[in-house]
């Protein structure tokens, strides 16, 4: 690590002295500069890469978790395949992302926080400052060192689910089970509309999940085919094996994810200078607050819950993820139709609009990022 890079003796300084007064940059000089260096970003990298606990834990919640479970999935097919089915399923895939999801997000704040407040943690935040290198350059340049190491372990985790899921699954049924009923898979949405139609016993248990009477059913049919289709199609995507542009939606979904987790874990472990409190306070966030602001209708604040980003991601939630639930006919709850990730919402509550979703999602990874760089800016050396 050179001088430059680690503020160790400050321009002007005589040789035997500590070295308090700044660096500043000269002519041709870039320490100024907002921008951070590769060199600068090389070395937060480094310093997290040697934080060997950090990094084993890393390993074991991002690739160790699906590898563990599909390994073992494969190894009891291959040995009793009448007792154990194919590695790969629909089901599968969606009970390992939630807990991918999950433990994603806690390790990328984690390591956010730590890249945010290890300098002061380590005793180095002075001596980064005394080089006249820019201090916003110096929150900046953890983003990549930060973001290169979870993005591609988050991708390889991924991946390899993917991969057993299409090469070591089973095949897709012939028929869609919608609200208890069996419906003939992969119809438009006039054969739909003819199936149920023609099949009138099973018009009631598909539109509704209460007690209901409709005394014309055809014109039932008409008014409300579009939402009726939207369940259809939804549960399909949820039962079926996902396609590549399914799986695709949802790697960037959890590729967001973990983004924010690290942002936020940046920002609050710059604001805070220490990872124990952070921590702490966004694995509470994300294990309990955010399933009950999901899914629990407080009276007078749904528009407090949905500025939650848990809120926001779990209504972007791809529909293969969200298990087939939408609003229909009048039932209330899930997410929006074929919105950006073409998903139909994770949500128990009814959703906010497309452009205040994307606002909570943008404000957290803003605000959170502001903050940071203001608490560097302005904390004393």
């Amino acid at each position: 690590m050179t001088a430059t890079d680690t503020g160790v003796l400050a321009h002007g300084a005589e040789p035997g002295q500590s070295g308090t007064a700044t660096s500043l940059p000269t002519p041709g000089d870039h320490r100024g500069s907002w921008i951070p260096t590769r060199s600068l970003v090389t070395t937060r990298l480094l310093e997290l890469r040697k934080r060997r606990g950090l990094m084993i834990t890393t390993l074991i919640l991002t690739i160790g978790l699906p590898w563990l479970v599909l390994g073992l999935r494969l190894l009891f097919h291959a040995f009793a395949p009448k007792s154990y089915g194919p590695a790969g399923s629909p089901g599968v895939f969606t009970s390992l992302l939630d807990p991918m999801s999950a433990f994603g997000f806690i390790i990328a704040a984690t390591i956010g926080a730590t890249a945010g407040s290890t300098d002061l943690t380590d005793g180095m935040f002075r001596h980064l400052v005394i080089t006249g290198r820019s201090r916003v350059a110096l929150y900046l340049a953890r983003i990549p060192a930060g973001l290169a190491i979870l993005l591609p372990l988050v991708a390889v985790a991924f991946a390899s689910l993917c991969l057993v899921t299409a090469f070591a699954g089973t095949p897709n049924p012939k028929t869609v089970n919608v609200n208890g009923v069996s419906i003939t898979a992969n119809l438009s949405e006039q054969q739909l509309r003819t199936y149920l139609v023609d099949h009138p016993g099973t018009t009631g248990a598909v539109i509704f999940t209460g007690p209901g009477q409709i005394y014309n059913v055809d014109r039932f049919i008409d008014r409300h085919i579009s939402s009726i289709y939207s369940l259809y199609s939804a549960n399909q995507t949820s039962q079926f094996n996902p396609t590549a542009g399914e799986m695709t939606k949802v790697g960037l979904w959890l590729e967001l994810d973990i983004l924010i987790g690290f942002l936020v874990g940046l920002g609050l472990g710059s604001l805070f200078g220490q990872r124990t409190v952070v921590v702490t306070l966004l694995i509470v966030l994300e294990i309990i607050i955010t399933p009950i602001m999901s899914h629990a209708s407080i009276p007078y604040f749904i528009n407090g819950q949905r500025l939650f980003f848990g809120v926001a991601m779990d209504q972007l939630k791809p529909a293969v993820l969200s298990g087939g639930r939408i609003g229909v006919a009048g039932g209330g709850g899930g997410g929006p139709r074929h919105v950006l990730l073409g998903g139909g919402g994770g949500l128990g509550i009814a959703p906010m609009p497309t452009w205040a979703m994307i606002s909570v999602i943008v404000g957290w990874i803003v605000v959170w990022s502001v903050v940071g760089v203001w608490r560097m800016a302005t904390r004393d050396a």
